[in-house]
């Protein structure tokens, strides 16, 4: 099943986190967001050169407004794998789903229509698993991580909605991550400038390529996932992320969690993959529920 990419995807996805993790022991956040976002912008340009495709878009300001909330997403997610366990980091980033629900709701209370009021149940039920998360992590060494992590996911529904109005527009799914590629670039850069460079070493420079090398592939095979799988079962599958860091964090980082964290985890994946199933009947999909193309994946540490 073309579904399974995800679990590919998502395992990468927490391999990455893993050489995040390590990586902030070298360099900065600035200097990993930059090196990172090179990566998946040479490959980019490269598969367009390719294919004789155009990077050129007549969407520039979508693209950079979603790739400015993009990359500060991707930024704090980066952040607050520095301090806190990699499963809490991750599943602070993937809480996403829920603010994206969150915004829908709210959006719906503005116009006039009627609530969803079990998508705002769910809603509220997954906001009080990310409080479980928090909990553990409000002390004077981690309450900036945790709230870095916790508007990372913020910052990474914002960027969808920008992604699903480049989709609606016809924007190609290559070219909306080049973009927010290169603006990763462009951010980074400007960031690691000011913050100063630092010096290579060999397992640093390993450790930049696996981060670029693991997010680059990762997202090819959940972009596969989306493009030929069913869109409910993949959504869903998404949450393995959160299982394979956490699983990473204990067995590599001998991260430890609090009881309430993992009972948090636990909500948040449940809450996040219910969401995903409560939508209005006009947002079903039909044949077999398979996704329109154009549209990318929901959120996730791309951001």
């Amino acid at each position: 099943m073309q579904s399974l990419w995800m679990l590919v995807a998502s395992l990468l996805f927490a391999v990455m986190g893993a050489c995040v993790k390590l990586a902030t022991q070298h360099y900065g956040v600035a200097e990993i967001v930059f090196y990172r976002s090179l990566v998946g912008c040479l490959a980019l340009a490269a598969f367009a050169r390719w294919q004789g495709l155009k990077l050129a878009t007549s969407l520039p300001w979508v693209h950079l407004r979603r790739g400015v909330a993009g990359t500060a997403a991707l930024s704090l997610w980066f952040f607050a794998t520095t301090v806190l366990p990699l499963g809490t980091a991750m599943t602070l980033n993937y809480a996403s789903s829920l603010y994206v629900a969150a915004f829908a709701v709210v959006a719906a209370v503005a116009a006039g229509r009627r609530i969803n009021w079990a998508l705002a149940t769910t809603v509220l039920i997954g906001f009080g698993g990310v409080l479980m998360v928090l909990q553990p992590s409000l002390n004077p060494q981690q309450a900036a991580a945790g709230i870095a992590g916790l508007a990372s996911g913020v910052l990474s529904a914002i960027a969808y909605w920008h992604v699903k109005d480049l989709g609606r527009r016809g924007e190609p799914e290559w070219r909306t991550v080049f973009w927010f590629s290169f603006t990763g670039v462009v951010l980074g850069l400007a960031g690691a400038l000011l913050a100063g460079l630092s010096a290579h070493t060999a397992h640093g420079v390993a450790l930049l390529l696996a981060i670029g090398v693991t997010a680059t592939v990762a997202q090819l095979a959940m972009t596969r996932a989306y493009g030929a799988g069913r869109t409910l079962l993949t959504a869903n599958l998404q949450y393995s992320a959160v299982v394979f860091a956490t699983i990473i964090g204990v067995a590599w980082f001998a991260d430890r969690i609090a009881a309430i964290g993992w009972l948090g985890i636990a909500t948040i994946i449940v809450a996040g993959a219910l969401a995903t199933l409560i939508r209005p009947p006009a947002a079903r999909l039909h044949s077999g529920d398979r996704p329109d193309r154009r549209h990318p994946h929901p959120g996730g540490p791309l951001a």
